[in-house]
């Protein structure tokens, strides 16, 4: 495991940053399908700022930067993730773009996911938006390749943010997270490769590793990306696997009744990235993603509060 920065020495610097899109969350209240629904409920969705909730509610100094429209819907998902306790002071409002939204189609075989982001404010991000983030005394920043697969310059966002944390001496942790709805296997395996390559820690679910590298097995994945730092490969129900370079170190996941998966491999990251904060080994770092990750399978939604 690579080594943590010391603890802040900045007095309002935040343990944890996060980076990415967000989205207003419309889920039916039951199991139905939107095509027959009635009744929905509004929350939020997006793998960044359930990272930053979960890791609030561990007790953590977490921030969550972004940008929203000059719209409701971005307010009341400023306001809701603000609630929690997130540090928001870093999310812009984009009068000239909308915030995104996504739905939820719960069927027999499954959840679909229906996302309507094109356009929206978060995707029109770039490099300056680390114009106005302090990293200073941050000790993790927390990427997902899903920031990269929405336009150019968020591409190029992430590529800043990861030289500006390596410059302000922060962790780089990196979740994979491939959404094909964005991009095709095939465009997204290079890039995701090499921002893998870039970060000290990197989690790819089993599933995603086979589609985008043909490879799941934790060892060889980590030869095969030429990674610097620590591997998490999440398999399901199954258990997750840390390869450090040198040491493979297995851990089962715990039993759950499982509503429904979306959501859980963030809530796995925060489990993970918490225990690590708190100079957890191994064994406890990927026992604790597998609890929380637990509570997200549980439910419909994606941030489900202690």
């Amino acid at each position: 495991m690579s080594a943590l920065p010391p603890r802040s020495a900045e007095a309002d610097a935040p343990t944890v940053v996060t980076l990415g899109e967000s989205m207003a969350l419309v889920t039916p209240t039951t199991r139905q399908p939107l095509r027959t629904a009635e009744h929905f409920t509004v929350g939020i969705g997006g793998a960044e700022s359930t990272v930053a909730l979960y890791l609030t509610g561990l007790g953590h100094r977490a921030a969550w930067v972004s940008a929203i429209g000059a719209d409701p819907l971005g307010a009341r998902l400023v306001d809701e993730v603000s609630r929690h306790g997130v540090d928001v002071r870093w999310v812009a409002v984009d009068p000239a773009a909308p915030t995104g939204v996504y739905f939820k189609d719960p069927g027999p075989d499954g959840t679909t996911v229906h996302y309507y982001r094109a356009g929206s404010a978060a995707s029109r991000m770039g490099p300056e938006v680390l114009d106005r983030v302090d990293l200073r005394g941050v000790r993790v920043l927390h990427l997902t390749g899903i920031t990269s697969a929405l336009s150019g310059s968020c591409a190029r966002l992430t590529d800043a943010a990861i030289a500006a944390a390596r410059d302000a001496g922060a962790l780089v942790s990196f979740d994979v997270n491939h959404r094909a709805g964005l991009w095709s296997h095939a465009e997204a395996a290079p890039e995701l490769a090499r921002l893998s390559s870039a970060a000290d820690l990197v989690f790819v679910g089993r599933d995603e590793a086979e589609g985008l590298w043909g490879e799941s097995d934790a060892i060889r994945l980590y030869a095969r990306l030429g990674l610097r730092g620590t591997l998490v490969v999440k398999d399901g129900a199954l258990g997750a696997t840390e390869f450090d370079g040198a040491t493979a170190t297995f851990e089962p996941a715990v039993p759950v009744q499982v509503v429904e998966p979306v959501g859980a491999g963030d809530a796995f990251a925060a489990g993970y990235l918490s225990a690590m904060l708190g100079g957890q080994d191994v064994v406890d770092r990927l026992g604790f993603g597998h609890r929380t990750a637990a509570r997200a399978l549980a439910s419909t939604q994606d941030f489900v509060p202690a």
